[in-house]
């Protein structure tokens, strides 16, 4: 298979808010600090293994800028993602380390993330997200398909996903209804 070779399709999900609890301080949500402070939600791991056995490629896509602004240590991010991928069945973790003025292509709502190699099935791929970024870098990308998870935050949602649901665990019976699951 060549570099650029399309792989199955994928779940992207954002990290805080999606997988773990993020922390809302002024209707505005923010990562946990450390291991100790992460909470996965509850669910989280129920859905993950039926979207797993559906076939999908289960990768984090999550923006950590506290890193770019001198707030977050990137070995704390690094020691919050390993927690996760112990604890998930998750494939991946890729993160956007910047802040929006760097300009990069891979902070949400660029689609830079969901772009990266390996190549996925993005018509046949969802993203899972807690904010407007997300919803809009699935767009950008070409996924077939943008749920929000609605917290309600004090940020307006600039785009409009296909789902808004009250988790990932509540949002999984209609992507698996969506998605069309191939025969075994």
């Amino acid at each position: 298979m060549g570099v650029d070779a399309v792989t199955r399709r994928a779940i992207f999900l954002d990290r805080d808010g999606v997988l773990n609890r993020a922390v809302v301080r002024d209707g505005k949500p923010y990562p946990p600090d450390s291991v100790d402070d992460m909470d996965v939600l509850p669910g989280v791991g129920e859905a993950l293994a039926r979207l797993k056995q559906a076939g999908f490629a289960l990768i984090v896509v999550t923006n950590q800028p506290d890193v770019a602004r001198g707030r977050q240590k990137r070995s704390r991010v690094e020691a919050i993602n390993r927690a996760l991928m112990e604890r998930l069945p998750l494939d991946e973790i890729r993160v956007c380390y910047h802040d929006d003025g760097d300009g990069c292509a891979c902070r949400k709502p660029e689609p830079g993330l969901l772009l990266r190699p390996p190549l996925h099935d993005l018509s046949q791929s969802v993203i899972v997200g807690d904010r407007w970024r997300d919803i809009e870098a699935g767009r950008r990308a070409g996924v077939g398909a943008t749920v929000l998870i609605d917290y309600g935050y004090r940020e307006p949602c600039l785009v409009e996903p296909d789902l808004r649901a009250s988790s990932l665990a509540s949002a999984t019976d209609w992507i698996l209804g969506r998605i069309e699951v191939p025969a075994r």
